[in-house]
């Protein structure tokens, strides 16, 4: 019992690591308020396209983009922006290949979060607002966008949520976010207790959203 305390719930460890896991912290906040806002407005540009545009090949193309970047694993798609890019004479900046990385890949998951809200929306929203006067773009922007994102809120909170834990997966391009910080005061100190402290970090972070998104996904189901 004292080897598990003293390995991962040590205390002067943890008193040590603390200030140096809250600066990876901080930006990881920043990264996570960079990279969501993204995600959501390139998803929703994706929704649109592919339920707005009735020509055959634009909706073709957007089921292709939804398709390859859901499949392709995140961790490769930002080992490949930020390695394999500079190839092409092209020098991005770790800050701009994460972010790009990411825009690809949670597009690709808002997308689907949108178009499902959009389809959601019954096809007499349209007609009417059209009927008021509004053009297509402004009965979308009035009408229709905001039902369809109420429509779906539990899932884009749920997608944010993962998307925060994603970023984890900066530390490949040596972004100091929580976990590289953690891992670079574990392999100092030659213990693991840093990366327990950036586990109760995340959770303490992510538990109050977990707790609004069941609150979110209870409210659905009675509204149903």
């Amino acid at each position: 019992m004292d080897a598990l305390l003293t390995s991962f719930f040590n205390f002067d460890v943890y008193r040590q690591v603390l200030p140096f896991l809250l600066t990876g912290l901080l930006t990881t906040i920043g990264l996570s308020a960079l990279v969501i806002p993204l995600g959501v407005i390139s998803g929703l540009g994706v929704a649109l396209l592919g339920t707005q545009i009735e020509k055959r090949w634009v909706r073709i193309a957007v089921a292709a983009y939804v398709d390859f970047f859901r499949a392709l694993p995140p961790l490769v798609l930002l080992i490949f922006i930020y390695f394999g890019v500079p190839f092409l004479g092209i020098d991005l900046p770790k800050l701009l290949a994460v972010a790009l990385g990411f825009m690809l890949n949670n597009s690709s998951y808002y997308g689907e979060v949108f178009r499902a809200g959009i389809l959601s929306v019954p096809r007499g929203q349209m007609e009417a607002a059209r009927s008021t006067g509004l053009s297509h773009l402004q009965a979308l922007a009035y009408v229709i966008i905001p039902q369809a994102s109420r429509n779906v809120l539990p899932d884009l909170v749920s997608n944010s949520i993962e998307v925060v834990k994603l970023t984890t997966i900066a530390s490949v391009v040596a972004l100091p976010e929580l976990l590289r910080v953690a891992r670079d005061a574990q392999s100092l100190l030659y213990n693991p207790s840093p990366i327990v402290l950036a586990a109760i970090i995340y959770l303490a972070i992510l538990w109050p959203l977990v707790r609004w998104l069941s609150r979110l996904e209870h409210k659905n189901l009675r509204a149903r």
